[in-house]
């Protein structure tokens, strides 16, 4: 801090000679004082960095090579702090799969080691140009070996940080080229696995074609006789029938019952002899009608009922006698006046033969 506070007092005198001899290492002595400083100290070198931006003490590439080495550091220990603290249980690769943890570790030596090389090869390439400028006025012989001397430190620290680049990154391309020559092997397998399923899927199309042509055969030769059937491709109507026999057709029961018939000499039911004696009322009261004055409608009476008694009267075991006397009212004189002869008699036998 004192060197600094020279640095910062020939600045303000216009005496550079000991910012030029300060520049190429100040970015790595500022970062090794922050790594091994306590949290208050660094809060303190983090105000002194800012003070320099705003007085411009350094050069800007000078500038950045500090802040970015500073950042990088809060950086790493940020991390380490979240690995320390994480669970047991947790991944370590932040759920990467297995085939690229391998990767893990050298990507981040790679990222660390990327922005620590552009700032060591920033810093020196600036050196070399403020010391190789033909322009610039030759300085005293001490000034000028010991900005030498700075540049040569430069020089090494770039070429150091370039080399531990070139270290890690080829360290990256070897597991980047072993997963390469993996996925190439397992490409190479799938390519012969979906070349054996396109010929085989090939050839079941070509069976499937070849079926259903057989069975089209079979069609046009059950159609027509007379087609002939290629001996090299079975008919269907040559293949063996596996059919099961046809099971009897179920007997259907007959939705209205059997006729019932009374036999010759049974006794009949007295439902039977009410039935029947209600049906004769019926007809009896059917025709109890008012004097007709038609001679036709009389005839038509008259038969219907000789035919209503002569149904009621078959096959019946006892019949009754209807006493034509009461049920018919006297109507009051011959009931076939002004009939012809022929129906007369025909009606009055009907009658003779229903008594």
């Amino acid at each position: 801090m004192v060197n600094v506070e020279v640095v910062q007092q020939s600045k303000a005198r216009r005496k550079e000679d000991f910012l030029i001899a300060f520049s190429p290492v100040i970015a790595e002595a500022t970062a090794t004082a922050y790594k091994g400083a306590t949290g208050e100290v660094q809060t303190k070198l983090r105000r002194v960095v800012e003070v320099w931006r705003q007085r411009q003490i350094f050069e800007t590439p000078i500038q950045e090579a500090i802040e970015a080495r500073i950042d990088e550091l809060d950086k790493s220990r940020s991390s380490s702090t979240k690995g320390g603290g994480a669970s047991i249980f947790s991944s370590s690769s932040n759920n990467v799969p297995k085939e690229l943890v391998p990767l893990v570790a050298p990507q981040q030596i790679l990222s660390k080691l990327i922005l620590s090389t552009m700032t060591s090869t920033k810093a020196a390439a600036q050196d070399y140009e403020n010391l190789t400028d033909p322009n610039l006025a030759a300085p005293s012989a001490p000034v000028h070996a010991a900005r030498l001397n700075g540049l040569l430190k430069s020089l090494a620290n770039a070429e150091g940080a370039v080399a531990e680049s070139i270290k890690a990154r080829k360290v990256l391309i070897n597991g980047l080229e072993k997963i390469l020559d993996a996925n190439r092997t397992a490409l190479q397998v799938e390519e012969s696995q979906i070349t054996e399923i396109s010929k085989r899927k090939l050839e079941i199309d070509n069976k499937k074609k070849e079926v259903e042509d057989a069975i089209m055969r079979g069609f046009v030769t059950n159609s027509d006789p007379s087609t002939p059937v290629g001996d090299s491709i079975p008919a269907i109507n040559q293949l063996p029938n596996t059919n099961a026999p046809e099971p009897d057709r179920p007997e259907v029961e007959p939705l209205s019952p059997p006729g019932y018939s009374n036999p010759i000499g049974s006794p009949v039911s007295a439902f039977d002899v009410n039935e029947r004696s209600h049906v004769t009322e019926i007809i009896i009261n059917n025709n109890e009608q008012p004097p007709l004055s038609n001679p036709s409608d009389i005839l038509s009476s008259l038969s219907s009922a000789s035919i209503y008694n002569q149904v009621t009267s078959i096959g019946s075991a006892k019949k009754r006698k209807i006493n034509h006397g009461e049920d018919f009212p006297d109507l009051g004189g011959d009931a076939m006046d002004g009939l012809d002869d022929d129906v007369a008699a025909i009606l009055r036998q009907d009658t003779a033969s229903c008594s």
